[in-house]
């Protein structure tokens, strides 16, 4: 059974001294993966560590909101201090073109943070500008996006809207182009994430919550993937240690129970959609 962890971050420090053993771990298991970058410094380490495999390793390049300003963000699972980063579209460019980038992520917009800033308007506005930019150069590139949401999905389905509407030229006629990412959202915003060409992505999180269940039920095999957002929403039953890409295995395995079919079919599915939209 083959499985792609579709969003990994051993690229960050939590996995600064044994990344490379994570890596060979997961593919002993036929699990690929795709390291994902959250400003300049970890998409340029992903593609590092993508670079150091002939297959099974891949690597995305983006902007993450929470970067885009200079804070200190603190959740259940992280607590790190973000420098602030100004968005080169022609740095995040020249990695787009090597050949182990498969796709611009993670970008989006991020309002979970924002309440502590003296001028939220303006942080929803430059969270705005910088993922349009990073849109733009996705489709330039012909490189899916992988969209992270967080407290902002009447935003980003606006934006996605209004992008789609005026860069017709720059978009397939069919097929998807794109993911969101740690879906958090219900059935009724998955449909009409779905109308503007993207799919959805599922983590850990559906191990020890209920509250996607009937979505998952639901929707059909073709429409998400699987991930496990490493190191952080380690499912069960391993939560409280430290995530890593071969645990999506448990996240294939809850969706398998909740939809009544074998961890097979979940598998072969996902594996399938993400070979699509990445072009593995």
């Amino acid at each position: 059974m083959m499985l792609i962890d579709t969003h990994a971050h051993v690229n960050f420090n939590a996995f600064k001294k044994d990344a490379d053993e994570v890596i060979l771990r997961a593919l002993k298991e036929n699990t690929w993966l795709i390291i994902v970058g959250a400003d300049y410094k970890t998409s340029k380490r992903a593609l590092d560590y993508a670079n150091k495999y002939e297959t099974g390793v891949w690597a995305a390049a983006g902007l993450h909101p929470m970067h885009i300003h200079c804070f200190r963000a603190q959740s259940e699972d992280y607590d790190f201090q973000t420098r602030g980063e100004d968005f080169n579209y022609e740095l995040y460019d020249k990695l787009a073109q090597f050949q182990k980038i498969v796709a611009i992520g993670e970008i989006g917009l991020d309002y979970y943070h924002i309440e502590s800033f003296p001028d939220i308007a303006a942080v929803k506005s430059r969270q705005k500008e910088v993922f349009l930019e990073q849109l733009i150069l996705a489709r330039r590139r012909g490189l899916p996006v992988i969209i992270h949401c967080r407290q902002a999905h009447d935003d980003m389905l606006a934006a996605l809207h209004d992008f789609k509407k005026g860069n017709k030229k720059l978009f397939p006629k069919d097929g998807i182009w794109g993911v969101v990412h740690c879906y958090s959202g219900d059935e009724e915003l998955a449909w009409r994430y779905f109308g503007l060409g993207l799919i959805v992505s599922f983590t850990g999180l559906i191990t020890f919550s209920r509250q996607w269940d009937d979505l998952i039920r639901k929707l059909p095999l073709d429409k998400f993937l699987v991930e496990t957002d490493t190191p952080f929403l380690t499912p069960e039953p391993y939560r409280g240690k430290r995530n890593e890409p071969v645990l999506v295995s448990e996240v294939a395995k809850r969706i398998a129970e909740i939809k009544g079919i074998k961890i097979q079919k979940v598998a072969e599915a996902t594996t399938a959609t993400a070979r699509r939209l990445f072009s593995l």
